[in-house]
This record gives structure tokens, sequence and C-alpha cells, in this order.
């Protein structure tokens, strides 16, 4: 088992790998740098391997997938996670990993947009999804994760092995802080500086297309994480339709003593049923889920058995 195992998922980044890697050997001299090259066709592998790094690949393409090969394949103590990209300082690896180490963090947030990220991403739809996104999910989940799409991030052990990756993209860091929250797991951030791609380098990821998994990613875990608040407000929707729609029926009724839109007054009644049943759903699937916590905090107790077996 590694002390500290820098992983690195890439995807042709051969302008900055070289200094991504230098820098972490630097900065973490006892770590393990892993590169996982995600089908690259501009020789990022070779400058990676000739840098010091181990290499390995992954050929699903996304982001999430290459997650989720490092984090089954790598063990270690504390593990920090690094875009290939060098948009983020090495500089602060070795607190994230203290706080890993020796606070007990599960997830430590390299927190970007707390100082120079405004100032330094060149696309201004970045910076609006960057805000929309962490304010949603911390008033949803009431967490206060400080930058929620940061790819720089330190783990430990437990966390990392009892992660489920769900996603295949750059959704991902999203579902990371969301588990992490539902999860009860200790996170800290580090506010680090933010310095934008060098010239040459492109980013992969699309502001719209991307931006839009994402969105849909929230409201998927919203609804897994969130059973009970999802169904009720899809209830209280449908209630408040069929309602509305009813009174001005129900009122001719009391005047005129008939119905003269049966059609309207019955959709309405399915609407209300809808609504009611809506809110049953939510409240045992919110059974269920408090069920599979009290499960995943038994497989915690199993994984640092495991961990300490490892160590020994």
């Amino acid at each position: 088992m590694d002390q500290i195992a820098v992983l690195i998922p890439c995807y042709n980044e051969s302008k900055t790998i070289d200094k991504v890697v230098a820098d972490f050997k630097r900065v973490l001299p006892e770590a393990v740098i892993y590169v996982y090259d995600n089908n690259s066709k501009d020789g990022t592998d070779e400058i990676a391997r000739k840098a010091g790094a181990v290499v390995r690949y992954e050929y699903q393409q996304g982001k999430g997938n290459v997650i989720r090969r490092m984090f089954r394949d790598v063990d270690a103590a504390c593990y920090i996670m690094v875009d290939g990209d060098d948009t983020y300082p090495a500089e602060a690896a070795r607190e994230m990993a203290d706080k890993v180490l020796k606070r007990n963090a599960d997830m430590v947030v390299g927190d970007r947009l707390s100082s120079t990220y405004f100032e330094e991403n060149k696309r201004p739809f970045h910076n609006f999804g960057n805000s929309i996104v962490r304010s949603s999910i911390n008033r949803l989940f009431h967490t206060n994760i400080k930058d929620i799409m940061t790819g720089y991030r330190a783990f430990s052990y437990q966390f990392v092995k009892t992660f489920p990756v769900l996603s295949k993209g750059f959704e991902i860091e999203t579902e990371m802080s969301i588990h992490a929250s539902d999860k009860n797991m200790y996170v800290e951030n580090v506010v680090i500086d933010y310095r934008d791609r060098p010239e040459g380098s492109e980013s992969k990821l699309n502001t719209y297309s991307d931006g839009i998994k994402v969105i849909m990613t929230i409201a998927r875990l919203f609804q897994t994480y969130k059973p009970l608040a999802f169904f009720s407000i899809i209830g209280l929707i449908l209630f408040a339709l069929g309602i509305g729609f009813m009174i001005p029926v129900f009122g001719a009724f009391l005047r005129t003593g008939a119905v003269a839109k049966l059609p309207t007054l019955i959709v309405s009644g399915f609407a209300v049923i809808a609504a009611v049943i809506s809110f049953f759903s939510g409240l045992i699937l919110q059974t269920i889920a408090r069920k599979n916590r009290q499960d995943f905090e038994m497989q915690l107790v199993r994984t640092k058995d495991q961990y300490e077996s490892i160590r020994g």
C-alpha cells in the first residue's frame, strides 16, 4: 500500500503533463504518481513515463470511467486527485494530504472559487455554472462545500473504496460532493490558487453539453438521496394543479347544481390522486434510503478492517 498516491487522469495533455508530474514529485517526494491515460493520441503516456510516473490505461472514454479504474486499482492511505492540465498548484498537496492523514478527513476539496478562479478563468459561462452548481447543491443537501466541481481533491482510503462511481464524464466531481454530504463524510476545504490553462492546451469540458449533464446529475442524485423531498415537490405541484383546476368546476356546481366541465374534473381528480401517490412513494423510498445509510455505516467498518489488514 502506498502512503500517498497522486492520481492524474489524462486525455491529450502532452503540453503540461511533464510539469505536473515534476511538480508533484518535488512537493511529495514520497508519493507514487499514477497517470491514467484515456486514449490520448499525442504521446501523453510516454511523456509521463519519462517524467517518472507510473502509467496505466483506461480505454473507456470519460473522466468518470478513468476515476472508477483508478479507485479500483490503487491502494493508499491518502489519495490526491488532480487534473493533468497544470491549472492546480502542487504546493497545496502537502496541506491537503495532512488533513487526510493527520485530521482523518474523508475528502479535502481544493477550493478555487474562493481565490483566483473568477479572475483566471476566461470562460464566463464556466464561472456562472460553477456558482450555480455550488449554491444549488449546498442548499439542497445542506452542506458547505466551497467548490463543487474542482478536479483537485484528497481522499481517505475509506472514501475511495466505498464511493460508487456512476457517472462517466465530468459530472463525477458533483457526484463525489453529494455522496460525501449524504454519507456524513468529514469534508474540509483548502483554498488554492487557480491558473488558466497554458496557451495551446485545450479544455475537454464542453460548457453547454457537460453543464446539462451536471444539472441532470444533481436532479438524479437529489431523487436518489432525498426521495421524500423530491417526490413531495412533485406531489405539491400536482396537488396545486389539481385543486386549481377543480375549484372553478366545483364553484360552478355549487351555483348551478351541474358539472359543466366533466373532463376537467376527472383530470383534476387524477392529478390529486397522483399527488398523494407521489408523496407516499417518496416516504417509502426515504425509508429505503435511511436503511441504505445504515448499511453504508457497516460497510465503513468492514473497509476499515480491510485497510488495517492491508497496512499490517
